[in-house]
């Protein structure tokens, strides 16, 4: 693949900025597994081999078990993840899809099981996991 441009060099401020946001999430209480969990499951719709490779190894060091990462495209037959773990899918998925929106089904399932802040970081990941991806995928950034 031919070389592409490299965001950092060339806009350092806007990277700056979403590396701000990732460090705002780095801060909130959602759990390690809850992080990787939405990270890998985004970053698989997406198509971001760079970032499957980084959170799956994340999420092993984290205590997610193999058994969850194999089964995380089929986790709605699967019955290896919490109520709280399938919640958050869910609204990962909707939202990485967004032109599909996000259901009230959806939103208010996740809405019922965790307070407001923790909600909003949720979003807050989904978003910010997105905003990597398609870094990742339209500058060529290559897993290992």
């Amino acid at each position: 693949m031919k070389p592409r441009i490299v965001i950092p060099t060339v806009a350092p401020e806007a990277y700056q900025a979403l590396m701000n946001l990732e460090k705002y999430i780095s801060t909130t209480s959602l759990t390690p597994v809850h992080k990787e969990l939405i990270k890998i499951r985004a970053s698989q719709i997406n198509g971001c081999a760079y970032c499957i490779n980084m959170h799956t190894i994340d999420g092993r060091k984290h205590g997610i078990t193999e058994q969850k990462i194999y089964l995380l495209n089929a986790w709605r037959e699967a019955d290896v993840y919490t109520e709280e773990e399938k919640a958050i899918l869910a609204l990962t998925e909707q939202v990485t899809l967004i032109s599909n929106h996000v259901s009230d089904e959806v939103y208010q399932n996740a809405a019922n099981l965790f307070d407001e802040k923790y909600l909003a970081e949720i979003i807050l990941l989904i978003i910010t996991i997105n905003s990597w991806n398609r870094l990742a995928i339209t500058t060529g950034l290559r897993a290992v």
